[in-house]
């Protein structure tokens, strides 16, 4: 598990390098394995793992607002969208609180509107397939845990904006 972290440390890094924006994804990486086994086998996303990531989120925007003399908008608005977005699910019975919580420090996590806009792209996009291989090998009474997907979705997005990075 702390091999995972570390491996989802270093592609931040790579993303973001020395920056504020980083904060949040450090934050991310460090509890995404642990999300992702415990919402696997229990459906849930625990607020010891997922308030710390919101409060990286928010103490990231803050940083970066000292730093940079002005707010930057992207991620407040990413936040709000992707956890909006998944609380309309949740009042719908499609996602748990946990899941929008977590799309709200994706959101706050996201730098840059590529990152914003490829983070839940992905995660849908993944969650989508994964839905049909459940539907497939269990039925239409199938359970499928979102909370990996969001975070897949997150650090694809990362990894692309890495390889963006390095290529430029």
């Amino acid at each position: 598990m702390i091999a995972a972290s570390l491996a989802l440390a270093v592609v931040a890094v790579a993303a973001f390098g020395p920056e504020s924006a980083l904060l949040p994804a450090l934050a991310l990486a460090a509890v995404a394995p642990p999300l992702v086994r415990t919402d696997v086998a229990e459906h849930r996303l625990p607020n010891r793992l997922v308030v710390p990531a919101l409060i990286a989120g928010a103490v990231g925007f803050g940083v970066r607002w000292l730093a940079e003399g002005h707010p930057s908008f992207v991620p407040v608005l990413a936040a709000v969208a992707y956890g909006g977005a998944l609380l309309v699910f949740a009042l719908f019975g499609g996602m748990g609180m946990g899941d929008v919580k977590l799309a709200a420090a994706l959101g706050l996590a996201s730098p840059t509107v590529a990152v914003a806009v490829l983070s839940p792209l992905l995660a849908f996009l993944l969650g989508g397939i994964g839905a049909v291989v459940a539907l497939i090998r269990r039925g239409p009474r199938s359970r499928v845990a979102f909370g990996p997907y969001l975070l897949g979705g997150y650090f694809a997005a990362l990894t692309i904006a890495a390889i963006a990075r390095l290529m430029s």
